[in-house]
């Protein structure tokens, strides 16, 4: 195991009703004023956004509002944030929706508080010594933006979509209940489940030895997600399915399961190319992603796979043939992913294989200044990334 350092100040406040606490928090916190940051306007449909307005009214808790955030949360979007916060001088962003609420919300927190341009400061990887508050009422469980200091935002415009990261983004607090859920479609359901997995093997795969506890904390989180997947497959307003849910969408990401490990998060990379061109469900990306890039990297660590395939998926142990133990595992996740109705294949995605080079050389920053390789268990460039794109297409 490595070193390590861990941090998360987010408060957690989970359980029936306790968006209604929102104003109350905020006033014992001594915030006069929020940007209120939504999305498509279900917040609106569901009751959240008539809760979430009377507890700050009745707290005397002053909010503009700014909805409207695209499923990628937009360049465009985050710079109109940017320019209220600045304008109306506000004190916090309340993001009440999934993580492209709460990713565009991060983004708006830093431009607010920084001179330089907010794409140059993702681009660059520029170092933020400041940012405005964030604090959410989660509406969807999938992304883990809740609880972590990272945010992802689209330039629509230029089809990119990157990354950034800082201890100065986790939120102040968030509130998860459950019961927001239950009105949930199924493939947002879906979706989210297989984000917060992929949010698990990003950090399960990795060729860090010794580390027992975080592997057995990652497989009984998938272990408990496929569980109550398949109950909310078939039953997708069962609350107490979606309490479990919930709960393991925050503890994917908010760092603990990776303590001590390496990394690798090369689904994400090139998954995030395919969102940005086509305009598509980032954990539909990853439910073909992450399959095809099993495959590809398996050879890399066969005693992590057969691990996987053994203790998340039930696969009997075979001393004598552990590559069928591996392919079994990672059969059992891709039909998981066909159980809840996700893609596995690029051509369900509607992606051209005339576009794979492009979006290949983008996700590793080929040809530019900002060059990088993808990947942990094995060290991707851009002829790599084509090689997965191409498997996934088979």
């Amino acid at each position: 195991m490595n070193s390590f350092d861990y941090y998360n100040p987010t408060f957690l406040i989970f359980g029936k009703n306790r968006d209604s606490e929102v104003g109350n928090i905020l006033k014992d916190m001594g915030v006069n004023k929020v940007l209120l940051h939504y999305g498509g306007g279900s917040i609106k449909k569901n009751g959240v956004y008539d809760r979430v307005t009377s507890s700050l009214t009745s707290a005397e808790i002053n909010y503009i509002e700014l909805g409207g955030v695209a499923p990628n949360p937009h360049l465009s979007m985050v710079r109109r944030g940017i320019d209220i916060c600045r304008r109306s001088s506000v004190d916090l962003i309340l993001a009440v929706g999934g993580g492209s609420v709460i990713d565009s919300a991060k983004a708006i927190a830093i431009g607010a508080a920084n001179n330089e341009d907010i794409w140059d400061i993702f681009r660059k990887k520029m170092r933020i010594t400041s940012a405005l508050k964030v604090a959410t009422v989660l509406t969807i469980p999938a992304a883990g933006s809740e609880a972590s200091p990272n945010t992802v935002i689209t330039d629509e415009v230029h089809k990119d979509k990157i990354g950034y990261g800082s201890k100065l983004l986790y939120p102040v607090f968030s509130i998860i209940n459950p019961e927001i859920f239950t009105s949930l479609p199924k493939d947002q359901i879906a979706n989210g489940i297989s984000d917060m997995m992929s949010h698990i093997m990003e950090r399960y795969f990795t060729n860090t030895e010794n580390t027992d506890i975080t592997d057995s904390m990652c497989e009984g989180v998938l272990k408990t997600i496929i569980k109550n997947g398949r109950i909310l497959a078939k039953d997708p307003g069962n609350y107490n399915a979606l309490e479990q849910i919930g709960l393991c969408g925050t503890i994917a990401h908010n760092g603990i399961l990776g303590l001590g490990r390496n990394e690798d998060w090369a689904c994400h990379g090139m998954g995030h190319e395919l969102s940005g061109m086509y305009d598509v469900a980032h954990g539909s990306t990853l439910s073909v992603m992450t399959p095809a890039w099993m495959e590809y990297v398996k050879n890399e660590n066969k005693e992590m796979f057969v691990q996987f395939a053994v203790n998340v998926f039930g696969i009997t142990i075979n001393l004598k043939n552990s590559d069928e133990v591996i392919n079994r595992g990672i059969n059992c996740l891709k039909q998981f992913y066909k159980e809840l109705g996700l893609p596995t294949s690029m051509q369900e995605l509607g992606a051209n294989q005339s576009d794979y080079e492009y979006m290949a050389k983008k996700s590793t920053r080929e040809g530019t200044e900002f060059l990088r390789s993808l990947g942990g268990i094995k060290i991707l460039n851009w002829k790599d990334v084509l090689n997965i794109y191409n498997l996934a297409s088979k």
